[in-house]
């Protein structure tokens, strides 16, 4: 997973002008974009606020600039096909974002600007948020989806789920517009799709992302047996 995510780049056909992360850590009333121009880190996942992070944990930083610009299109091109979006100018890098950036981009020099899901996490309304976001690829903006393709780590099953959802999402993936749409937002009767997710906030970002896809088919390109068990894969659009 290391490995995918510091050669993340390379599946980008260009390097990009400025990066827009949906992070599974950031859910909100309605689709929320970070406004700030110099976010700085949030310290979200440490016990829940109940301890002081350790000296390892705060000493993390990711120190890219923020992307107002981007932030800007944002709210415009989802006003646009008629969906609520709201702007947030102090929200900072969780951890969906500044974790896998420090690997992907440890130089921190592109401007990045985050998305938060919607709190009902409804596949077709993060389908049609993608849809309206993707113009901003034609611009040299990556989207990135920061989530998880498997995310019940106490699963008794996981190791069967995992992989039964895993075929089933490379499978949908690949597809075009709108077959892909319509099976992504019949996720829950995938197999093996709830005992993946019991609640779908790491599978969320895949929506946006796939939305944003246009009709670009999608293709596997990280695949990962982990030590406890589960399968999970990560996508490319493009």
């Amino acid at each position: 997973m290391e490995a995918y995510l510091r050669n993340l780049r390379q599946y980008f056909p260009a390097p990009p002008r400025a990066i827009l992360v949906v992070s599974a850590h950031w859910e909100a009333d309605v689709a929320t974009v970070g406004t700030a121009a110099n976010p700085g880190i949030f310290h979200d996942w440490y016990d829940q606020g109940t301890k002081p992070m350790p000296p390892q944990v705060t000493a993390l930083n990711w120190p890219a600039p923020g992307a107002p610009d981007v932030a800007k299109q944002v709210v415009a091109l989802l006003n646009k096909a008629g969906l609520v979006v709201a702007q947030d100018p102090k929200r900072g890098f969780d951890h969906g974002v500044f974790v896998p950036m420090l690997l992907a981009y440890p130089e921190a020099d592109i401007p990045t600007a985050t998305l938060s899901l919607r709190r009902d996490l409804d596949p077709e309304h993060h389908l049609a948020i993608g849809r309206a976001l993707a113009p901003l690829r034609d611009e040299g903006v990556a989207i990135i989806g920061s989530g998880f393709s498997f995310h019940t780590m106490s699963a008794d099953d996981r190791a069967t789920a995992s992989r039964s959802f895993d075929a089933w999402l490379e499978e949908t993936i690949a597809m075009q517009p709108p077959a892909r749409a319509e099976r992504l937002a019949q996720w829950e009767q995938a197999p093996g799709g709830r005992a993946s997710h019991r609640t779908e906030e790491h599978l969320a970002p895949l929506f946006v992302a796939a939305g944003a896809a246009d009709d670009t088919p999608g293709r596997v390109v990280y695949q990962e047996d982990l030590r406890i068990g589960v399968r999970v894969s990560g996508y490319a659009f493009g």
